[in-house]
């Protein structure tokens, strides 16, 4: 009968160990899962923090170079001054032509080459610029206050022993009724300049000499060129309607510059461009002329005459030609002297 229960309390004991065995293997596997997931979590907490460092690293230096309110405003500043600069670049050829056309004169002569006591040989007649540099003195080209030179015909027959002679060399300047006389007072011997004196009359008394810079022109400097290219024919051309028909077909009549002038149609033109190159003391630039406006001051942005205009390639308009200003200044000194 006994052995029944203690059979029975045998079972019971083993039930309860393995019971017991099953609780202690869910403990660990628990303790294992806790401690795995603190480990994880703890992984991930450092690749969250290494990750921050990278951001950090690469992000930072980007933030800490950022514009600050000041730089922006120096930004600002110099961009302005830019747009500045440029709206007064676009403005120089209307701002140069407005305050120093009047002191920029239309110079026309007649000219001859012959032996002596013989008919002239060629009789023609000359058609530039010159603007006021001193008191009665102009600066043009050679070629302006000598035609003859550069002409090979006219030089074929002086080297044959013929000579140059000017019948008459007059300037119209804007806004005077009437021509003022000119004579050669120093002529260059190795480049395209001379310097003219005007003869003593109350319309050169009143005109301002052109400020000459002081410092050699650098090639892309805006330049502006004044002149008077195509000559009576150009000013004739821009007329109205009425006057162009009347002289249309006395464009090289002296008579028709002097009805210009009584008119107040001595116009001078100005055209812009860039200083392309600077050989010695030769400027090229891409501001296009035409004959006429040889002798005609060019101009940089500040308003300052940095060469004088004297000649351009056919079929290129880049290729227009000017004489630097350094030239003209001993030229200049040696007139001012023999007065």
């Amino acid at each position: 009968m006994f052995s029944f229960n203690g059979l029975k309390r045998q079972d019971l004991e083993g039930n309860f160990d393995s019971l017991m065995s099953d609780q202690e293997n869910r403990q660990e596997t628990n303790d294992v899962c806790e401690s795995w997931s603190q480990m994880v979590q703890a992984i991930l907490g450092i690749i969250l923090l290494a990750g921050a460092g990278v951001m950090l690293h690469y992000y930072a230096p980007a933030i800490s170079n950022e514009p600050q309110p000041s730089d922006l405003q120096q930004q600002v500043h110099a961009l302005t001054k830019q747009v500045e600069q440029l709206e007064q670049d676009r403005g120089m050829p209307a701002l140069v032509l407005n305050k120093y056309r009047n002191s920029i004169g239309y110079i026309y002569g007649v000219y001859q080459v012959g032996f002596p006591n013989q008919r002239p040989t060629v009789r023609a007649r000359v058609s530039g610029t010159g603007f006021i540099v001193a008191n009665g003195l102009l600066a043009t080209n050679r070629h302006v206050a000598e035609p003859w030179y550069g002409d090979p015909e006219a030089e074929a027959l002086i080297h044959r022993g013929a000579a140059g002679t000017l019948e008459s060399l007059v300037v119209f300047f804007p806004g005077s009724p009437t021509a003022v006389d000119l004579s050669p007072v120093a002529v260059s011997s190795q480049r395209d300049l001379a310097v003219l004196r005007a003869a003593d009359s109350p319309v050169i008394r009143g005109l301002a000499p052109l400020p000459l810079a002081k410092f050699p022109a650098l090639p892309g400097e805006l330049v502006t060129v004044i002149g008077y290219p195509m000559g009576i024919a150009g000013m004739v051309a821009k007329s109205p309607s009425g006057i162009y028909e009347r002289l249309a077909y006395r464009h090289n009549d002296i008579t028709a510059a002097s009805e210009l002038a009584a008119l107040s149609l001595i116009r001078p033109s100005a055209t812009f461009g860039h200083l392309g190159d600077m050989v010695g003391d030769k400027l090229i630039y891409d501001a296009p002329t035409a004959h006429g406006g040889s002798g005609g001051p060019v101009f940089n942005s500040k308003g300052e005459v940095i060469g004088v205009n004297s000649a351009y390639m056919d079929g290129f308009t880049g290729g227009t030609l000017g004489v630097a200003v350094e030239a003209l200044r001993p030229l200049l000194e040696a007139a001012q002297k023999q007065r």
